[in-house]
């Protein structure tokens, strides 16, 4: 199944939309969907390895504009639509612990949970919740983010081809490996938030 998976998201390179389907999962990820973007990233920049800037420059402005809809989902919407999401991930008794957090350290906290494998969304919808600043907030999910999708990119620029071909040896082992990292933040973002 994998290996279907995979070979599907290389064959989307070809067809004209796959920057949209890759743009509308990195706007997704951001503020409701757990599915990251790097599942169409990395093949497609494997792929194409001369346009994976291009790629990861979509990814980040799709992913801000993601975030931005759950800052507002946080800000706005909150009673309804922000606290079922955080509760579909487990974490509506930390929500005062996060904006305590986000009070003490909140820039850190968006650069460093938007680097790591834990799912964005928890971290754009608590933000607008928290009433962190909203020009604030987009400025440090264009960093975040960026550099996120373009130390994808210039790795898969450079090393694409051994890349490629490791993914094409061991896609379950390295795939497994990439799942657990997910999970692992999920699992990090309910017990460490």
């Amino acid at each position: 199944m994998l290996r279907r998976l995979y070979e599907w998201a290389l064959s989307l390179v070809e067809k004209p939309h796959a920057i949209w389907v890759m743009a509308a999962i990195s706007f997704a990820d951001s503020s409701f969907l757990p599915l990251p973007p790097d599942f169409l990233l990395i093949p497609m920049s494997i792929a194409r390895p001369k346009r994976a800037l291009t790629y990861a420059i979509v990814c980040t402005i799709a992913s801000v504009a993601g975030a931005m809809l759950g800052y507002a989902i946080g800000a706005f919407l909150w009673d309804t639509v922000g606290q079922w999401l955080i509760k579909i991930y487990g974490l509506q008794g930390r929500v005062e612990t996060f904006r305590e957090l986000y009070a003490q350290w909140g820039a850190w906290v968006i650069i460093i949970k938007g680097f790591t494998p834990i799912p964005y969304k928890l971290v754009t919808i608590v933000s607008g919740f928290a009433g962190y600043s909203f020009t604030a907030f987009v400025v440090l999910s264009l960093i975040t983010r960026g550099a996120r999708f373009l130390a994808i990119a210039v790795v898969l620029n450079r090393f694409g081809d051994q890349v490629r071909h490791a993914l094409d040896r061991h896609l379950t082992v390295i795939v497994s490996a990439g799942l657990v990292a997910l999970f692992g933040g999920v699992v990090a973002s309910i017990y460490f938030f």
